[in-house]
Protein backbone atom coordinates (compact mmCIF):
# COMPACT_ATOMS: atom_id res chain seq x y z
CA UNK A 1 0.00 0.00 0.00
CA UNK A 2 1.08 3.56 -0.73
CA UNK A 3 0.42 6.42 1.69
CA UNK A 4 0.69 10.12 0.76
CA UNK A 5 3.98 11.65 1.91
CA UNK A 6 3.86 15.39 2.63
CA UNK A 7 6.23 18.00 4.00
CA UNK A 8 5.59 20.54 6.76
CA UNK A 9 4.17 22.97 4.20
CA UNK A 10 1.51 20.47 3.19
CA UNK A 11 3.00 19.78 -0.25
CA UNK A 12 2.89 16.17 -1.37
CA UNK A 13 6.46 15.12 -2.05
CA UNK A 14 5.66 11.56 -3.05
CA UNK A 15 4.22 8.35 -1.70
CA UNK A 16 5.54 6.04 1.00
CA UNK A 17 5.29 2.32 0.46
CA UNK A 18 4.13 0.59 3.63
CA UNK A 19 3.54 -3.00 4.61
CA UNK A 20 0.27 -4.49 3.37
CA UNK A 21 0.32 -6.79 6.38
CA UNK A 22 -0.16 -3.76 8.65
CA UNK A 23 -1.95 -1.10 6.59
CA UNK A 24 -3.95 -3.35 4.26
CA UNK A 25 -4.82 -6.23 6.56
CA UNK A 26 -8.28 -7.84 6.86
CA UNK A 27 -10.57 -5.65 8.97
CA UNK A 28 -12.01 -7.58 11.90
CA UNK A 29 -14.67 -5.50 13.66
CA UNK A 30 -15.18 -8.03 16.46
CA UNK A 31 -11.50 -7.82 17.44
CA UNK A 32 -11.52 -4.02 17.39
CA UNK A 33 -14.64 -4.02 19.57
CA UNK A 34 -13.12 -6.48 22.03
CA UNK A 35 -9.89 -4.48 22.24
CA UNK A 36 -11.82 -1.24 22.77
CA UNK A 37 -13.97 -2.75 25.54
CA UNK A 38 -10.85 -4.13 27.21
CA UNK A 39 -9.15 -0.73 27.12
CA UNK A 40 -12.20 1.11 28.45
CA UNK A 41 -12.68 -1.45 31.23
CA UNK A 42 -9.03 -1.33 32.27
CA UNK A 43 -9.27 2.45 32.56
CA UNK A 44 -11.97 2.21 35.23
CA UNK A 45 -10.79 2.75 38.80
CA UNK A 46 -13.49 0.76 40.54
CA UNK A 47 -13.30 2.89 43.71
CA UNK A 48 -17.09 3.23 44.13
CA UNK A 49 -18.27 2.43 47.64
CA UNK A 50 -21.56 2.45 49.54
CA UNK A 51 -22.05 1.57 53.20
CA UNK A 52 -24.11 -1.33 54.42
CA UNK A 53 -26.17 -1.16 57.61
CA UNK A 54 -23.20 -2.51 59.57
CA UNK A 55 -20.98 0.36 58.40
CA UNK A 56 -23.34 3.32 58.91
CA UNK A 57 -22.76 5.25 62.13
CA UNK A 58 -25.42 5.13 64.85
CA UNK A 59 -28.39 2.88 65.45
CA UNK A 60 -26.82 0.81 68.16
CA UNK A 61 -30.02 0.28 70.13
CA UNK A 62 -33.54 -0.76 69.31
CA UNK A 63 -35.61 2.42 68.69
CA UNK A 64 -38.68 1.17 70.65
CA UNK A 65 -39.86 -1.98 72.28
CA UNK A 66 -40.99 -4.92 70.19
CA UNK A 67 -44.67 -4.95 71.17
CA UNK A 68 -47.33 -2.63 72.50
CA UNK A 69 -46.54 0.60 70.67
CA UNK A 70 -48.82 0.06 67.66
CA UNK A 71 -45.93 0.72 65.32
CA UNK A 72 -44.04 -1.68 63.10
CA UNK A 73 -41.27 -3.55 64.81
CA UNK A 74 -37.83 -2.06 64.22
CA UNK A 75 -34.40 -3.20 65.30
CA UNK A 76 -32.24 -0.25 64.26
CA UNK A 77 -32.66 3.24 62.84
CA UNK A 78 -29.84 2.42 60.41
CA UNK A 79 -31.74 -0.38 58.68
CA UNK A 80 -32.09 0.12 54.88
CA UNK A 81 -35.71 1.31 55.06
CA UNK A 82 -34.74 4.26 57.27
CA UNK A 83 -33.50 7.58 55.97
CA UNK A 84 -29.75 7.61 56.56
CA UNK A 85 -29.70 3.84 56.75
CA UNK A 86 -27.42 1.42 54.96
CA UNK A 87 -27.58 0.65 51.24
CA UNK A 88 -28.68 -2.75 50.01
CA UNK A 89 -26.75 -4.27 47.10
CA UNK A 90 -24.80 -1.05 46.51
CA UNK A 91 -21.50 -0.92 44.61
CA UNK A 92 -18.28 -1.88 46.36
CA UNK A 93 -14.62 -1.56 45.27
CA UNK A 94 -13.77 -4.04 42.52
CA UNK A 95 -11.47 -4.49 39.55
CA UNK A 96 -12.78 -4.20 36.01
CA UNK A 97 -9.57 -5.51 34.42
CA UNK A 98 -10.06 -7.58 31.27
CA UNK A 99 -7.42 -9.55 29.42
CA UNK A 100 -6.96 -10.27 25.74
CA UNK A 101 -4.32 -12.42 24.02
CA UNK A 102 -1.42 -10.46 22.54
CA UNK A 103 -1.99 -11.77 19.02
CA UNK A 104 -5.62 -10.67 19.13
CA UNK A 105 -4.67 -7.21 20.41
CA UNK A 106 -2.17 -6.73 17.59
CA UNK A 107 -4.63 -8.04 15.02
CA UNK A 108 -7.10 -5.43 16.29
CA UNK A 109 -4.44 -2.72 15.79
CA UNK A 110 -3.79 -3.88 12.24
CA UNK A 111 -7.52 -3.81 11.57
CA UNK A 112 -7.86 -0.24 12.87
CA UNK A 113 -4.84 0.98 10.88
CA UNK A 114 -6.11 -0.72 7.72
CA UNK A 115 -9.56 0.78 8.19
CA UNK A 116 -8.07 4.27 8.44
CA UNK A 117 -5.67 3.75 5.53
CA UNK A 118 -8.39 2.51 3.18
CA UNK A 119 -10.55 5.49 4.07
CA UNK A 120 -7.71 7.89 3.19
CA UNK A 121 -7.40 9.01 6.80
CA UNK A 122 -3.68 8.33 7.22
CA UNK A 123 -1.07 10.96 6.26
CA UNK A 124 2.71 10.67 6.59
CA UNK A 125 4.74 13.84 7.23
CA UNK A 126 8.42 13.97 6.36
CA UNK A 127 10.53 15.99 8.80
CA UNK A 128 7.90 16.55 11.48
CA UNK A 129 9.79 18.76 13.95
CA UNK A 130 9.50 22.13 15.64
CA UNK A 131 12.26 24.31 17.04
CA UNK A 132 10.13 25.54 19.97
CA UNK A 133 6.64 24.90 21.34
CA UNK A 134 4.36 27.02 19.17
CA UNK A 135 0.62 26.35 19.05
CA UNK A 136 0.31 28.62 16.01
CA UNK A 137 2.79 26.44 14.15
CA UNK A 138 0.76 23.33 14.99
CA UNK A 139 -2.41 25.00 13.71
CA UNK A 140 -0.61 26.03 10.52
CA UNK A 141 0.58 22.45 9.99
CA UNK A 142 -2.93 21.04 10.36
CA UNK A 143 -4.27 23.64 7.90
CA UNK A 144 -1.50 22.84 5.43
CA UNK A 145 -2.32 19.14 5.65
CA UNK A 146 -6.00 19.91 5.11
CA UNK A 147 -7.10 18.33 8.39
CA UNK A 148 -8.00 21.44 10.37
CA UNK A 149 -11.40 21.13 12.00
CA UNK A 150 -10.91 17.38 12.41
CA UNK A 151 -9.84 15.32 15.38
CA UNK A 152 -6.19 14.51 14.65
CA UNK A 153 -3.91 11.91 16.19
CA UNK A 154 -0.20 12.64 15.67
CA UNK A 155 2.11 9.62 15.92
CA UNK A 156 5.80 10.26 16.60
CA UNK A 157 8.70 7.82 16.95
CA UNK A 158 10.40 9.47 19.93
CA UNK A 159 9.34 12.00 22.49
CA UNK A 160 9.66 15.56 21.20
CA UNK A 161 8.72 18.14 23.84
CA UNK A 162 8.34 20.92 21.28
CA UNK A 163 5.91 18.90 19.16
CA UNK A 164 3.96 17.61 22.16
CA UNK A 165 3.53 21.04 23.70
CA UNK A 166 2.65 22.61 20.36
CA UNK A 167 -0.35 20.27 20.00
CA UNK A 168 -1.25 20.05 23.70
CA UNK A 169 -3.32 23.28 23.66
CA UNK A 170 -5.48 22.04 20.78
CA UNK A 171 -8.57 20.25 22.13
CA UNK A 172 -8.99 18.12 19.00
CA UNK A 173 -5.37 17.01 18.62
CA UNK A 174 -3.22 14.53 20.49
CA UNK A 175 0.38 13.33 20.16
CA UNK A 176 1.23 9.71 20.83
CA UNK A 177 4.41 7.64 20.74
CA UNK A 178 4.35 4.84 18.18
CA UNK A 179 4.94 2.28 20.92
CA UNK A 180 1.72 3.35 22.66
CA UNK A 181 -0.51 2.95 19.60
CA UNK A 182 -3.94 1.70 20.68
CA UNK A 183 -7.36 0.97 19.22
CA UNK A 184 -9.20 3.56 21.31
CA UNK A 185 -7.19 6.47 19.94
CA UNK A 186 -7.16 5.13 16.38
CA UNK A 187 -10.94 4.87 16.32
CA UNK A 188 -11.52 8.05 18.32
CA UNK A 189 -9.76 10.43 15.92
CA UNK A 190 -10.73 11.32 12.36
CA UNK A 191 -7.24 11.45 10.87
CA UNK A 192 -3.94 9.84 11.84
CA UNK A 193 -0.79 11.84 11.03
CA UNK A 194 2.39 9.75 11.13
CA UNK A 195 5.85 11.21 11.38
CA UNK A 196 7.83 9.37 8.71
CA UNK A 197 10.20 8.01 11.36
CA UNK A 198 7.27 6.46 13.26
CA UNK A 199 6.05 4.22 10.43
CA UNK A 200 8.95 1.75 10.51
CA UNK A 201 8.69 0.96 14.26
CA UNK A 202 4.99 0.23 13.86
CA UNK A 203 5.69 -2.09 10.93
CA UNK A 204 8.48 -3.86 12.84
CA UNK A 205 6.09 -4.31 15.74
CA UNK A 206 3.07 -5.61 13.85
CA UNK A 207 4.18 -6.96 10.47
CA UNK A 208 6.30 -9.91 11.65
CA UNK A 209 3.46 -11.40 13.67
CA UNK A 210 1.02 -10.81 10.82
CA UNK A 211 3.32 -12.73 8.47
CA UNK A 212 3.58 -15.64 10.90
CA UNK A 213 -0.19 -15.66 11.32
CA UNK A 214 -0.66 -15.74 7.55
CA UNK A 215 1.73 -18.69 7.21
CA UNK A 216 -0.15 -20.63 9.88
CA UNK A 217 -3.49 -19.94 8.17
CA UNK A 218 -2.04 -20.97 4.81
CA UNK A 219 -0.69 -24.23 6.25
CA UNK A 220 -4.08 -24.91 7.82
CA UNK A 221 -5.84 -24.32 4.50
CA UNK A 222 -3.42 -26.69 2.72
CA UNK A 223 -4.01 -29.35 5.37
CA UNK A 224 -7.78 -29.04 5.04
CA UNK A 225 -7.53 -29.26 1.26
CA UNK A 226 -5.34 -32.36 1.54
CA UNK A 227 -7.81 -34.05 3.86
CA UNK A 228 -10.67 -33.21 1.51
CA UNK A 229 -8.70 -34.71 -1.41
CA UNK A 230 -8.08 -37.95 0.48
CA UNK A 231 -11.78 -38.29 1.18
Amino acid sequence: MLLPLKDMAGNQTGELEVSDAVFDAPVRPHLMHQALMMQLSNARLGTHKTKTRSEVAGGGRKPWRQKGTGRARQGSIRAPQWAGGGTVFGPHPRKYVKDMPKKMRRAALRSALSLKARAGQVVVVDGLAMEAPKTKQAISLLKALGVDGQRVLVIVAERDVAVERSFSNLPDAKTLLSGYLNVRDLLGYDTVVFAKEAVQPVENWLAVEAKAEGEVMQEGAVAVAAEAGEE
